[in-house]
């Protein structure tokens, strides 16, 4: 007899991500928070009732790819352009000083008398790993949050997106030089031959397959379901051939497939049409999924107090490191914090790569529950202070620049038309 037990753990993860979305609601948080916390309720960590199944695993990733492939169709690629070189200095930095915090916090703790490590490899690489750890950034948890807040299109979205994809690029780079040096089998030198690769293939693919979009969906009388189809076909397919073949993540190959779609003039019945199967079914089991993966292992004091320390490190060398970088190409204050803010989450990302250090004898067993921490407190926290900051920055005391209070207006107006077409819960 088949079961069908995954049709009564959806309709739990649905109610419960939807009745915890709408209480933080209420309490002026975002709905993105009550999803998360919903998934840690019904989990390990909390009541016990779900717990991850290779079914919502497998729909947790379409999410993630449709998530991502909607912040490509709401992207303002032009803003994105202009702040092409900004990104990549804010990735940089918002990659470097996290590295450099999480190596001392580990140096500190990670040593006799203090936490045992039964990894197999060098304390130094041991060390590192945990650098590499923190440099990790979850943009789907900061992506959701802009959608809900309406500041995706502002300059400070725009920038955390683009920074958000370089950062994952980078930490492609700074996960396999460290594996590398543990494992023989890691060859540096063709990894990054596959991640410049796969952005020529990108960048020839997305030409050849936008002119034949755009020439099809602009020239047809009406929307058609057809047209949603294939593009949602395109996102597979991209995301599928960025992580299969170039070994690049899924999410980067749905965000280019969405970036491309983007200039098509019909995008906005496109994107309505992938925002109602991701608002009723696809995100509440993402963002729920990544709760139910936490299950936490016996920690003693210095445990946590590591488990603390790396908290604070993780959330503060982010805020500094992306906030420097954005003053370094000449973001206001208020913007450099809303950069660095939505910075924060690690979310699945940390967790992924974590388990694949525990695999190479990177991070010891006692070093995973700090770790796991470290995800469900910046998870968490990173939609809070987002909405604290976008609600604080909307009146900033520096001087506006030119032609921002004109961009200011109009992302206003998209904010209320967002909202207006949206509805309410």
């Amino acid at each position: 007899m088949n079961s069908y037990s995954y049709l009564l753990d959806l309709a739990i993860i649905l109610l419960g991500t939807k009745v915890l979305g709408l209480l933080t609601k209420r309490v002026q948080m975002p709905q993105v928070v009550g999803a998360l916390l919903a998934g840690l309720v019904l989990g390990p960590v909390g009541l016990g009732v779900l717990s991850e199944t290779a079914f919502i695993h497998e729909i947790a990733e379409i999410g993630v790819i449709v998530l991502m492939f909607c912040a490509g169709m709401e992207t303002d690629i032009k803003e994105l352009k202009a702040s092409g070189k900004a990104s990549f200095v804010i990735a940089l930095c918002g990659v470097i000083v996290p590295l450099i915090g999480g190596y001392f916090c580990a140096l500190i703790f990670n040593r006799p008398g203090m936490i045992p490590s039964y990894a197999s490899a060098s304390t130094f690489l041991q060390n590192i790993f945990i650098g590499v750890i923190l440099t990790a950034t979850s943009v789907s948890i900061t992506v959701e949050t802009l959608k809900e807040l309406g500041k995706l299109k502002t300059r400070s979205g725009n920038a955390i997106l683009g920074a958000a994809i370089i950062d994952d690029i980078l930490g492609i780079i700074a996960l396999t030089i460290v594996t590398s040096m543990a494992d023989d089998s890691v060859n540096i030198a063709i990894v990054l031959i596959k991640v410049v690769a796969f952005f020529v293939f990108a960048a020839i693919v997305g030409v050849i397959f936008y002119k034949f979009y755009k020439k099809w969906v602009d020239g047809a009388k009406k929307e058609l379901h057809r047209h949603t189809i294939v593009a949602f076909v395109f996102c597979l397919l991209m995301s599928y051939i960025a992580e299969a073949v170039f070994g690049v993540a899924d999410i980067t190959g749905a965000f280019i497939a969405g970036l491309i779609i983007s200039n098509i003039e019909r995008s906005e019945y496109l994107q309505t049409k992938f925002d109602t199967i991701s608002y009723m079914l696809l995100s509440p089991v993402f963002f729920a999924s990544i709760g139910l993966k936490v299950v936490l292992p016996k920690m003693n004091f210095t445990i946590v107090a590591f488990a603390v320390v790396l908290t604070i490190v993780a959330i503060l060398t982010k805020i500094i490191g992306c906030g420097i970088g954005a003053k370094m190409c000449g973001y206001q204050n208020y913007q450099a914090k809303r950069i660095g803010i939505g910075m924060i989450s690690r979310g699945e990302v940390a967790l992924i790569v974590a388990s694949k250090g525990s695999t190479l004898g990177l991070l010891g067993i006692a070093f995973l529950g700090p770790v796991i921490i470290v995800v469900v407190i910046t998870t968490i926290i990173t939609p809070i202070l987002l909405k604290m900051v976008f609600r604080d920055g909307t009146k900033p005391t520096e001087p506006i620049a030119a032609g921002e209070e004109i961009k200011s207006y109009y992302e206003n107006v998209e904010e209320i038309r967002r909202g207006d077409k949206r509805g309410e819960d």
